[in-house]
């Protein structure tokens, strides 16, 4: 039996790098050689507090994983093995993967909302990701990567997916102006899609003055600090009237409210943080202001157009990554490090250093 090093979630603050057997494809499925893997805010959730997303009281019901789990969901890598029924991938494609599940008897699959199907689930929360040399993926996940785009750069295709379906859901046109509350990976991702998009004016609200001079460094045109009172009133003086566009990347209450109090009459606010409690929400306010308000599940039908941003050099993913890790590194130097310091934004495992 094959054995291989995988990071393992056991319970909340314990995963452990340990050997696990090398996964081998079913009949629609993909086994890939993972060259990096990033370590994203939800893999955190579950370090800090899990499990959210584990299957941990019952298994998942499209393919009965349960319990400790290898993390991993954002990476790249090198086909190494298919299944029979796969056509169009093969054995030495560099690819990324898109590690959304989807349910096959939803009815959401038929209209192309695929994001939407139940129940949802992801690889390395309800199935063994990417923390590890080898991974196994449904074939309908893998996207193959042009020559040009770095296996580093194909690390972070799947939340620069979140930040671009964000903004697309948004309906940002040409000229518009943006509010990005939440300077972490997802937001700063959002600053970079918002301006290739072509936003005027680029607003960002974070805690962190280190993230926030990062969101300078990428094209943020204004930066506020969260514990500022005045925001929604500088803003207002800035454009006149508010933003036409507000993205929360944060998901708080104080966030959601300077948010929608910055928005123009009009105006649209998208939540693509994950929100942890219930916020009060003033529906009045509202409905006299004519605000429309969208939630967006990580992403659908937008991965072939991020990775040509990515790989054209319009979507610069690259300059966020702020450290480089090897696996047998990544709870001290991964998710301690995210834990505990503000400057870190995206940190890559290299799975073969």
């Amino acid at each position: 039996m094959e054995m291989m090093k995988a990071a393992r979630w056991h319970k909340a603050k314990d995963i452990r790098v340990e050997e696990t057997k090398v996964p081998s494809p079913k009949e629609n499925q993909v086994k890939i050689a993972v060259k990096f893997a990033g370590i994203c805010g939800s893999d955190l959730h579950e370090y800090n507090a899990g499990p959210q997303l584990i299957p941990v009281e019952e298994p998942y019901a499209l393919n009965g994983h349960q319990g400790t789990t290898t993390l991993g969901h954002e990476f790249s890598g090198v086909v190494e093995d298919v299944g029979n029924n796969v056509k169009n991938i093969k054995k030495g494609d560099r690819v990324t993967v898109e590690p959304i599940f989807r349910n096959p008897e939803s009815p959401f699959i038929v209209t192309g909302e695929y994001n939407l199907s139940e129940p949802l689930g992801f690889v390395g929360l309800t199935s063994n990701g990417a923390f590890a040399k080898h991974v196994v993926v449904e074939d309908y996940m893998v996207h193959k990567m042009p020559d040009s785009m770095t296996f580093e750069q194909g690390a972070i295709v799947e939340p620069a997916a979140v930040a671009a379906y964000a903004v697309q859901r948004s309906g940002m046109k040409m000229g518009d102006t943006v509010f990005i509350i939440g300077a972490g990976p997802i937001g700063l991702l959002t600053v970079q899609v918002a301006l290739a998009t072509g936003a005027s004016q680029i607003f960002v609200s974070d805690l962190s003055e280190n993230r926030l001079k990062k969101a300078k460094e990428i094209g943020a045109t204004h930066t506020f600090n969260a514990k500022d009172k005045d925001i929604t009133q500088k803003i207002k003086e800035i454009t006149g009237h508010g933003v036409d566009v507000f993205i929360d990347a944060a998901g708080v209450q104080a966030t959601f409210d300077t948010g929608i109090n910055s928005l123009r009459n009009g105006g649209t606010a998208v939540l693509v943080a994950l929100f942890g409690e219930k916020v009060t929400h003033d529906a009045l306010n509202q409905t006299l202001r004519e605000l429309t308000i969208i939630g967006t599940a990580a992403y659908r039908n937008i991965f072939p157009e991020t990775i040509a941003l990515i790989s054209s050099g319009r979507l610069p993913v690259e300059k966020l990554i702020t450290s480089v890790i090897s696996l047998v590194e990544i709870v001290e130097k991964g998710f301690e490090a995210l834990t505990k310091d503000p400057s870190e934004v995206k940190i890559l495992v290299d799975i073969n250093l």
